[in-house]
């Protein structure tokens, strides 16, 4: 199989394209959220901690600066998103859960029965 041929099968996949789909959803998705906990959240954080700006929580030793502020909101923005995504599988979950009905067939006796009438034969 040749190459181009192998490639054009992967790419059509259904797998392949939900993939493609899921990234570009999840990246506006980020965005969405990114923009929440920034312009909101953090803000909200920030006046419940004494008007705390995040981004200026700033480390310094000598010349370099370890921006844990930043850092601080990107947890924030990843508990966010975390919290988000489990919410939407676990409604998905229970969407799917349905009873699973175990058919009743025959019982071993009656199994047990048949298999001594087909020796029988």
């Amino acid at each position: 199989m040749g190459f181009v041929k192998e490639f054009k099968e992967f790419a059509v996949k259904g797998n392949a394209i939900d993939l493609a789909i899921a990234t570009v959803l999840g990246s506006a998705f980020n965005s969405i959220v990114g923009s929440i906990v920034d312009s909101i959240l953090i803000p909200i954080v920030g006046i419940i901690t004494g008007g705390v700006n995040f981004d200026e929580l700033v480390f310094r030793v000598g010349d370099a600066q370890l921006k844990y502020g930043i850092a601080i909101a990107a947890i924030v923005k990843f508990i966010i998103i975390a919290l988000f995504l489990f919410m939407v599988i676990k409604g998905l979950n229970s969407i799917k859960k349905k009873e699973v009905v175990i058919p009743e067939g025959p019982t071993q006796v009656e199994l047990l029965a048949e298999i001594r009438d087909l020796l029988k034969k």
